[in-house]
């Protein structure tokens, strides 16, 4: 069992990614006072620049006092302190120690610039915890590999050097050095999960098997390697996999792969694409309901953060669509039109490029509607008559994005379908042609183009 010194950390840096900086996550507590002094006496040999990083929560009321005490103690050790004030405020029924722990990593995770390092204190006491509460959540593989020793965060990486040391010998540091640090009350609360475990169960398991935590923090890494090899596989199938847009998996290809594979390869891909993962029953009904649907079919699977959805032979993963916006109209007559729920602009253009406004070109200017049923479209000048529905299956625009998609309005003439199409109008006799540019973030979180097939179709004098 490691003795914790300053040359035993050393050693654990070397394997690190390279970096300019590194970063302790420092709450004031035990652990992380330790990790900062060892590393402060290791100064003058460490590859990167020493700091500091405290996050205060604002969920206890001593929290702006701790926040001074970690100032001061910098200050001493002459190591650069930034600190960062959240002002959390959980909903009933939130775990206070999910809620702090997403916002603490989020927070850091925003500040890191390439080359970073964050160091946090998480130590092999710590590791024997999380291992079993997934146990306890029913967590799979990736679940129970528990805490990586290294992992990207943000534009760095989260590095842990001290998962192979217990609590009782970052003790014996501190005391050793008469180092003082804070105690957080709320550490000692076992209404929290974690400090019904590490208080009440850990030392119990640890009166019949003396090195149980270091026998759990060994499983941990043990699945932590089969997760590892089961990624590598996922990756390489999930490339072979991919659908006919930018970040879809093509559904023919999921549905011949046996059921265990295809899962993994599912679970990649939600992490590949940052979208929350499903659980298990999530994960069941897409295999069952989504995949098996038919290819004209509309169907989701949705939990808080994804929705899973199909067209044709893609599976899409996308963040939560949002609010379809009411039919309008909205009128539109000067400049660059903002379109309601985040739907970007409108930008009417001339033949030569340059913006217009709809009253210059439009004598009573224009409107916009969104969702109106039983439209028409004359995509070609002398052509047909076209149903929109026809129109979006043409340019391959799934039935779950057409009621986003602004439609123009001349006088209740349809003019134009977004930027994917510009209607002719059989009676018109205009001396120009206009085109509408659609500046919007939602073709590309839908893994979309915009436009599809025909870029910038216009509608000249001629039609």
């Amino acid at each position: 069992m490691p003795t914790f010194t300053p040359e035993w950390l050393l050693q654990r840096l070397t394997a690190l990614p390279a970096a300019r900086n590194g970063w302790v996550a420092y709450s004031g507590g035990l652990d992380s006072f330790v990790l900062l002094h060892a590393l402060t006496a290791l100064r003058d040999r460490l590859p990167f620049e020493l700091g500091a990083w405290h996050i205060d929560h604002g969920l206890h009321r001593d929290s702006r006092a701790w926040a001074a005490h970690c100032a001061r103690t910098c200050g001493r050790l002459r190591v650069p302190l930034r600190t960062r004030h959240l002002a959390l405020t959980p909903v009933r029924g939130e775990s206070l120690e999910a809620v702090a722990r997403q916002a603490r990593y989020a927070s850091l995770a925003a500040v890191l610039r390439p080359g970073d390092l964050l160091f946090t204190a998480q130590h092999r006491d710590d590791q024997a915890e999380t291992l079993l509460l997934a146990l306890l959540r029913g967590s799979g593989l990736a679940g129970l590999a528990a805490m990586p020793s290294v992992a990207p965060l943000g534009a760095g990486w989260l590095a842990r050097p001290l998962l192979e040391c217990g609590r009782t010998e970052l003790l014996e540091y501190a005391e050793d050095r008469s180092l003082s640090w804070l105690e957080d009350p709320s550490n000692r609360d076992p209404r929290f999960d974690r400090n019904f475990l590490r208080h009440r169960v850990l030392p119990r398991l640890a009166e019949r098997w003396p090195t149980c935590a270091t026998s759990i923090a060994r499983s941990a890494a043990h699945c932590a390697e089969a997760q590892a090899l089961i990624d590598l596989t996922a990756r390489k199938v999930q490339l072979a996999a991919a659908g006919q847009r930018p970040g879809t998996l093509s559904i023919h290809h999921l549905r011949s792969l046996e059921s265990p594979l295809c899962k993994a390869v599912l679970r990649h891909w939600f992490r590949d694409r940052d979208r929350v993962p499903p659980d298990s029953r999530h994960l069941d009904r897409i295999l069952t309901e989504v995949m098996t649907a038919r290819p004209d079919a509309n169907p989701l699977v949705a939990w808080p953060g994804c929705e899973v959805r199909r067209y044709r032979d893609d599976l899409f993963a996308l963040a939560p669509l949002p609010p379809i916006p009411t039919p309008g109209p909205i009128p539109w007559h000067r400049g660059i039109l903002s379109l309601p729920e985040g739907l970007g602009h409108l930008e009417l253009l001339a033949a030569d490029g340059r913006g217009r406004d709809p009253q210059d070109l439009f004598a009573s200017g224009l409107a916009v509607r969104f969702g109106t049923r039983g439209l028409h479209c004359r995509p070609v000048r002398s052509g047909p008559r076209r149903p929109l529905k026809k129109l979006f299956q043409k340019q391959d625009v799934p039935p779950w994005v057409r009621a986003y998609i602004p439609l123009v309005f001349a006088q209740d003439e349809l003019i134009a379908v977004g930027d994917i199409q510009t209607c002719c109008l059989e009676d018109a006799a205009w001396e120009w042609e206009f085109r509408i540019r659609w500046q919007s973030d939602l073709w590309q979180g839908l893994s979309l183009t915009a436009p599809i097939n025909t870029p910038w179709p216009s509608c000249s004098g001629t039609c």
